[in-house]
């Protein structure tokens, strides 16, 4: 035998050391070394294989890496084996697994999993060639010995690992391998493997329950896909049922029993195997789930009869559309049959239990929707049964919410389905239940626990979308459901309920009050009371952090909707709120009533409130101001701290202050809008304030990013409110940004430009503003080159060849330069590149072509194709710029031509096949251009004369389908 040849002598006893987990890092490191050596040698390997086969080493991590050993030689080298090394494994196993009969001790569990995975690996590779017998030659030799039926288990989990598990991804050949496989085994051992396992779950019930919990696992994993009869009768079932009333069993065979349930089958059949199981189920007194106290046990249960019930609807609804009515209806009826186990379930204290029945629940209802009939008490019950279980523990902690706080979170959103499902079967008796259980609450509120509170108007909260209405609108329409939620909320925000001491109901309460914020449009007179909440220690002075946060967010939606309606109320909203609007100093000690991202919403409001009232421009204006100014004043004292700062932590502080300060000021600006601009509410001098204050910060030497990042995005928003008063600060502002940039830096100025180049941008009829013409071009005149030279030294500079994050932001920079040149071409301002110089533009056409033709990247070359044909129908005629019909047949029309030869050009893929057609229409330029191409440059290419005419034809002719399509194939018979 090959293994003759190596003496056990040859281990590195040295390297073995390695293996425990405590040793040195040298002998790890000797140990990882020798493993290599031992994968990789031709032969090396077979002194693992006979350490196993002899039991030379006691040491357990000296046999798990021999294991370790084999099964990588059978997983990747397998097919290079000699048929003496590949018998070699089959015996080695076998040898060690005849040890482990004579062991009194079993190995560790670890030792017999590594086991398991090499048996399970030789049988994949072995089972259909050399070695058919496998599971004969195993049940033979292990018989009923408990330590060699553990090893048989276990490798047969780990073969549904290799050969069945749908979530591990198979190659397409090992989809077909493993087909073949199971085939082999359907036709050859399955029966003698259900037999094997029925005797293993008799034999071991009693003395090795852990073996029996084994087997049941097994059983539950091959049933999807082995003859159901073989496992579904009366012996193997009554078995099984048995194992239910066993303490140590009966959570596995309920796994079990679900995986046969699931199993797929005609719908009749599948009926009648859930119908008995539940008569033997219910007989044996499983049903009276009040009197279980094994919690654990009844989660699995409830998951039993959630797949029971699942395949009596799956059942019904095949039989249904099949129009099997009597069968649909024996279905509908055995549905009907479990609805009160379900509701025992669903209500069970343990939500684990209740969420594992969720799905039949919806399920049913689901029935019940479609066959358009309404079990008044079932539905209520199960009404009855979601209000009870949405329902907080006393336990739960609001403070610290930890993994039972989110299990909690994500059952409730199961139960809301069921809300609103119930919503869709019966709404008006979901409108009753929810209106009389918030009633009763909200009347004894004072004395309730916030656990009932708070559900009571989380039911009411969920009305809005279990009864959903167009755009919010609960309160018009159906005079039922809209007089129902009225009075519902008219009860909630008169009730003095937003007083009540608990972060969930007050959270709750302003939630409710925003989600049917339309009802005080109905009800104004209801506004002044909830403001109040809103502004005082109910709401954005809680003691909770959380419920301020929140508030801070509702406040201002509620501000927006309501708006009209607060003519009266701005002033004192305002000066209620004056000391939330301060900027917090990072020397500060003390920690804010709101966060930075609170205050945004803070300042939103308070603008919106400024905006849209009913005040003169004036009086706007002096609101505005005062709403401005002391974030100004402080940005100038905060900018002289940090310029003198040496700290640098400190001068993170302060620029993440400063930062504050201009996005809370850019915030406001998001209140104005096309009926009421900056300019209509006198506020346009006030903004430009704000921009000569905001911009010295971008000549800071510290902290630029962020400080370029915060003027950069209020430069954003003072384009679209200013407008043409924004331009004078441009010029300034783009020469700090562009000064020491890097790639990420230009990337996000770009956008800044081509907003204002897009903002003034040429009509569709081609007229514009004279002033915005006069303005706007002469700055992207100015501002062009510099910006270009920026780019252009970035992308030029060295980096390393491995570091992808450098080349990904090199190619997403060189994609936003390609787009702001087209967005400049498409603007009705070319002038802007043709006033750059000679030199100058040529630069850029050249870098034009590059992207086109060398940079394997389709989104850019799409771009480039795009101005190129928008710059020759630009500057391509008589009266466009000199020179550049030479630039057209030099470098344009080669352009067209080359880059679809790339090898790098996916002439299949849409987007290349779009550049492909941007190319030819720049060279579809008039007679002259097919001159060109017939008589010079296609020549030049070497095309023939047929193919040059034929190209030729197809270019002067206006189908652009039938064009796109011959150059797709024309390139495609060129690469050939």
């Amino acid at each position: 035998m090959a293994c003759q040849s190596v003496s056990i002598i040859n281990m590195d006893e040295q390297a073995l050391l390695g293996l425990n987990p405590n040793a040195d890092a040298c002998y790890r490191q000797k140990a990882m070394v020798y493993f290599e050596q031992l994968k990789e040698s031709q032969d090396a390997w077979e002194v693992c294989a006979e350490a196993l086969a002899k039991g030379i080493y006691s040491d357990d991590h000296v046999k798990f890496f021999c294991f370790q050993v084999l099964e990588h030689q059978i997983k990747y080298r397998h097919g290079g084996l000699s048929p003496a090394q590949q018998q070699l494994i089959r015996e080695t196993l076998m040898k060690w697994l005849q040890g482990q009969l004579m062991n009194s001790q079993p190995e560790k569990p670890f030792i017999r999993n590594k086991a398991a995975q090499v048996f399970a690996l030789t049988f994949v590779m072995e089972y259909l060639t050399h070695w058919p017998k496998f599971f004969h030659d195993l049940l033979s030799l292990v018989g009923l010995n408990p330590h060699g039926v553990d090893v048989y288990l276990r490798t047969l989990m780990a073969i549904d690992a290799e050969v069945v598990d749908r979530d591990i991804l198979h190659s397409p050949e090992e989809v077909r391998r493993n087909t073949l496989i199971k085939d082999g085994m359907r036709e050859q051992v399955i029966p003698s493997l259900v037999e094997s396992w029925y005797q293993i779950l008799g034999a071991y019930q009693q003395s090795h329950p852990e073996i029996t919990c084994q087997c049941l696992e097994v059983v539950g994993a091959y049933v999807s896909w082995i003859d159901l009869n073989l496992i579904a009768n009366d012996r193997f079932v009554n078995l099984l049922l048995s194992q239910m009333s066993v303490e140590d069993l009966r959570e596995e065979a309920c796994d079990c029993l679900f995986e046969i349930v699931c199993k797929g089958m005609a719908p009749t059949d599948k009926t009648k195997l859930v119908e008995s199981l539940c008569q033997v189920l219910q007989s044996a007194g499983f049903f009276n789930v009040d009197q279980e106290e094994d919690v654990d046990f009844l989660a699995k249960f409830s998951r039993l009869v959630n797949g029971m019930g699942q395949s009596l609807v799956l059942s019904w609804t095949k039989l249904a559309k099949g129009g099997a009515v009597k069968e649909a209806a024996e279905a509908l009826r055995a549905l009907e049959t479990k609805v009160p186990l379900l509701l025992q379930l669903l209500v069970h204290d343990d939500d684990d239990i209740s969420a594992n029945i969720v799905g039949f629940c919806y399920d049913y209802l689901n029935v019940l929707k479609q066959v358009r009939y309404t079990l008044l008490v079932g539905n209520m019950d199960i009404m009855l049964a979601v209000m009870k279980k949405l329902t907080y523990d006393e336990e739960y902690n609001f403070d610290n919410e930890g993994e039972d706080e989110a299990m909690f979170v994500e059952y409730r959103k199961q139960l809301k389905m069921l809300l609103d499902r119930l919503a869709q079967v019966s709404p008006d008796l979901l409108l009753e239940a929810v209106g009389r259980v918030f009633n009763n609450t909200i009347q004894r509120w004072q004395t309730a626990s916030f656990m009932e509170v708070e559900v009571a108007i989380r039911l009411l909260y969920m009305l809005g979308e279990a009864l959903p209405a167009s755009h919010g609108a609960h309160f018009s329409g159906d005079t039922a459901k809209t007089s129902a939620l009225q009075d519902m909320m008219r009860t909630l925000v008169s009730s003095g309920l937003s007083g009540y001491q608990h972060t969930s109901v007050s959270l709750e309460f302003f939630e409710t009050v925003v989600r049917y914020d339309k009802f005080f449009l109905v009800e104004p007179q209801h506004i002044p009371i909830v403001l109040m909440s809103f502004l005082d220690h109910r709401g954005l002075r809680h003691s909770s952090p959380k419920v301020r946060s929140r508030v801070a967010y509702l406040f201002s939606r509620f501000v927006k909707t309501l708006h009209k309606h607060m003519n009266s109320f701005i002033e004192d909203i305002l000066s209620r709120i004056q000391d939330l609007l301060e900027l917090a100093p990072p020397e500060n000690g003390f920690p804010a009533l709101l966060t930075s991202d609170d205050q945004l919403f803070i300042f939103e409001t308070a603008g919106v409130l400024i905006v849209h009232g009913e005040s003169p421009a004036e009086r706007k204006q002096a609101l505005m101001r005062s709403l401005l100014t002391p974030l100004t004043d402080a940005f100038r004292l905060l900018l002289a701290k940090l310029a003198s700062e040496r700290e640098e932590e400190r001068q993170a502080a302060l620029a993440d202050c400063l930062s504050h300060a201009v996005g809370f000021a850019s915030r406001t600006s998001k209140a104005f809008s096309n009926k009421q601009t900056v300019k209509q509410c006198g506020c346009t001098e006030v903004y430009r304030d704000c921009l000569q204050t905001f911009l010295p910060a971008l000549s800071c030497p510290v902290q630029r990013g962020s400080l370029r990042s915060a003027v950069r995005s209020f430069l954003h928003r003072m384009i679209i409110c200013l407008e043409e008063e924004v331009l004078p600060f441009v010029p300034a502002a783009s020469e700090h940004m562009l000064k020491d940039c890097e790639a990420r830096d230009l990337q996000e100025f770009i956008p800044l430009i081509s907003q204002i180049t897009a903002k003034f941008k040429v009509t569709r009829d081609l007229q514009i503003t004279a002033k915005f013409k006069d303005q706007v071009s002469p700055f992207l005149q100015q501002v062009f080159m510099p910006l270009v030279l920026a780019i252009f030294e970035v992308l030029c500079r060295p980096a390393e060849d491995n570091d992808q994050a450098a080349a990904l932001e090199k190619q997403m920079l060189r994609r936003s330069y390609f787009t702001f040149i087209q967005t400049i071409t498409s603007s009705g301002m070319n002038e802007v590149l043709a006033n750059q110089g000679v030199e100058n533009v040529e630069r850029v056409l050249f870098t034009i072509i590059q992207g086109a033709v060398d940079f394997p990247d389709p989104i850019a070359q799409k771009t480039c194709f795009i101005i190129l044909s928008k710059l020759v129908e630009l500057w391509g005629g008589k009266d466009g710029m000199a020179g550049f019909p030479d630039f057209i047949y030099k470098h344009i029309v080669p352009a067209c031509f080359l880059a679809p030869l790339k090898p790098s050009f996916d002439l299949t893929d849409a987007q290349t096949v779009l550049v492909s057609t941007c190319g030819t229409r720049c060279i579809r330029h008039g007679p002259e251009f097919i001159q060109y191409l017939q008589q010079e440059y296609l020549p030049s290419l070497q095309v023939s004369p047929e193919i040059t005419q034929e190209v030729c034809q197809v270019l002067q002719q206006p189908d652009a389908k039938v064009l796109k399509n011959y150059m797709k194939a024309f390139f495609q018979r060129a690469k050939l």
